[in-house]
């Protein structure tokens, strides 16, 4: 590896994203310059303009528009609303029972549209104004919408977790799927006791009790929508289609789901369309450029070399982990999701394989990492979003959401530490 190869990259990187030039952009250019540096600049480019068109040419990434397309349809079809509704009458009546509803529905919103982006807007949208109006705490309000809308990045069905699989090399995208719902789970639950603790120092009450009736109706209501998350995963796990196609299922159940709660109207179409091309687009763009970086790191040894170094560091599974931890951490606050798992996974993966850990227990917790990036400024997107809905300035979001900070933190090490909670689903389902 060579020592200029390695600066170039990762400091043209940092400079380009410091002046403000796109992620995606930044990607790319650095390593043009850096293999310019190691071949002949026709050769380079041509070089790392095949290597984006290969990292493209997947059937999996396939998913990706149409997980994309069904969560624009479920953002605008009324989906939102009866989750809250739904949640509402699960968890309401508790003190600081509004709170929980907002972590509830963006775990279910979340899981079924696979962007945590759509429900911090959809839920929060919804949600603010509602616990605003109950007397909550705005800011305290908004902390909640941002942090738990990342749960639906864990809990399947995921995009990311897809990016991953193409990223480790072949993991089982089914495997991953199972993977994720013990931990999102927990992440929402702990968020709920920090949520818990805040609004009994407050006195936040909760709702009134629904009727038997009342809470039947509810429940009917967002069935059909709970529904999604049955056929998608399921029919992936009883190996009945594949992602990719689930993901063609989702659209057409979600599309057909949306006009029957006469949400979205044929001439609403060519607008979501265009909004799903335009996300696919800028996801895809992230995709091939990290691909090309991810092959330039290869063809400069960097993943070997970083392997080398920290086995040479420690041979103590749990210091090798607390620094890959620290790393991932440090990466989500600057970098988004996508390109940090395709960047990083083939640097950390061989890592902790030699240690023995599973690669579905790293994707796990690699995703958990940088899901509290997403929370983070200067580049968390989940949190310019959420605060965006709430029409609040973010520096003053940021003390409410220390506390959920730590917990998340605290997951993401029993996570770590503890590989049953990310196994032992996948075990039971024969992955």
């Amino acid at each position: 590896m060579a020592l200029t190869e390695v600066l170039i990259l990762v400091l043209s990187f940092l400079v380009l994203l410091a002046i403000g030039v796109p992620v995606a952009y930044s990607i790319g250019l650095s390593s043009a310059l850096t293999l310019i540096i190691s071949m002949p600049s026709i050769t380079a480019f041509t070089t790392l303009a095949q290597r984006m068109a290969t990292g493209l040419d997947s059937f999996a990434l396939l998913a990706i528009p149409f997980f994309v397309l069904s969560g624009q349809l479920m953002n605008r079809g009324g989906i939102a609303r009866r989750l809250v509704d739904f949640a509402k009458v699960l968890v309401g009546p508790l003190p600081g029972g509004l709170a929980f509803v907002n972590i509830l529905a963006c775990m279910l919103f979340g899981a079924i549209s696979g962007s945590a982006a759509a429900a911090a807007s959809a839920i929060g949208g919804f949600m603010g104004p509602r616990m605003e109006k109950e007397g909550y705490n705005k800011e305290f309000s908004a902390a909640i919408n941002i942090t738990s809308s990342t749960t639906g990045l864990i809990i399947p069905p995921s995009n990311i977790l897809i990016v991953y699989s193409l990223a480790s090399g072949g993991v089982s995208i089914a495997a991953l799927f199972m993977a994720g719902y013990v931990p999102g789970i927990l992440l929402g639950v702990a968020l709920m006791a920090v949520a818990a603790v805040y609004s009994m120092k407050r006195g936040y009450k909760g709702d009134s009790r629904e009727s038997l009736k009342e809470g039947l109706k509810k429940f009917l209501a967002a069935f059909p929508s709970l529904l999604l998350l049955i056929i998608v995963i399921g029919g992936i796990v009883a190996g009945i289609f594949t992602a990719t196609e689930a993901s063609a299922i989702a659209v057409l159940y979600t599309l057909v789901l949306s006009m029957i709660y006469k949400e979205v109207k044929i001439k609403d179409l060519p607008k979501i369309l265009e909004d799903s091309v335009l996300t696919t687009a800028i996801v895809m763009l992230l995709i091939g450029t990290s691909m090309g970086m991810s092959w330039v790191m290869s063809y400069e040894n960097i993943p070997q070399e970083v392997s080398n170094l920290l086995i040479g560091l420690s041979d103590n599974p749990v210091v090798i982990l607390v620094i890959i931890n620290l790393i991932l951490l440090f990466v989500g606050i600057f970098m988004d999701m996508t390109p940090a798992v395709l960047i990083f996974t083939p640097i950390f993966l061989p890592v902790v394989t030699k240690l023995g850990m599973d690669p579905i227990h790293f994707g796990i917790v690699m995703v958990l990492n940088l899901c509290i990036g997403l929370c983070t400024p200067p580049v968390g997107s989940v949190l310019f979003i959420g605060c965006s809905v709430a029409n609040i300035r973010i520096e003053k979001v940021l003390k409410p959401l220390i506390p959920l900070f730590i917990t998340m933190i605290a997951v993401l090490l029993l996570v770590t530490y503890v590989p049953d909670l990310t196994l032992w689903l996948p075990r039971v389902f024969g992955f």
